[in-house]
């Protein structure tokens, strides 16, 4: 197995390339997303707030489906791995939610973590053959435009943006812990 040795950006350069700070920027969503889900065991990653059913762990699961979605399925062409290729969404639509229930803290955590080194290393590829232009395959309208690499990562950012806000708010409920950026 290769590991990637490319440094990992924790936030947006303060003036860097158009690249650095996308990718900044998700990378930063994704670090005080794995900080507001770490530490914690089988009940905290079940707890919920209020009337909503989002669970720490669910949004752990729903969003190592994204990041293998977009980035493994849609811009690589790759088929879809375990868990998600015997999922059966047309019983449960929501299945990545109601099966992290089921799901270890630990199995949680890594199923996360390995989708978004996927992700991380299906972007380099990307980035170093066509850059942020290049349109994504399996991303299109019904017109058959296709979204480009760029608008991919725009939408990662917002779609870690609104469940790190989620998952700070549930984080609070738990044990107090608040803060927008995990300690250094």
């Amino acid at each position: 197995m290769s590991h990637d040795t490319t440094p990992v950006l924790t936030e947006p350069p303060i003036a860097g390339t158009e690249v650095d700070t996308l990718l900044g920027s998700l990378e930063r969503q994704r670090r005080t997303f794995a900080w507001k889900c770490g530490g914690l065991d089988a009940a905290g990653l079940a707890a919920t707030l209020g009337p909503s059913t989002v669970s720490l762990g669910g949004l752990l699961k729903h969003l190592a489906l994204v990041e293998d979605h977009y980035f493994t399925s849609s811009l690589a062409g790759r088929p879809m791995g375990e868990p998600w290729a015997s999922a059966d969404f047309d019983t449960d639509p929501d299945w990545e939610w109601t099966s992290a229930a089921g799901d270890t803290p630990e199995e949680l955590t890594t199923l996360w973590q390995q989708a978004v080194a996927r992700s991380r290393a299906v972007v380099a590829d990307a980035l170093t053959v066509a850059g942020l232009d290049q349109p994504v395959p399996g991303k299109s309208t019904p017109e058959g435009e296709h979204a480009s690499l760029r608008r991919m990562i725009v939408d990662l950012i917002e779609e870690y943006a609104r469940h790190v806000g989620q998952a700070d708010l549930v984080r609070e409920s738990i044990d107090g812990l608040v803060g927008e950026d995990p300690p250094a």
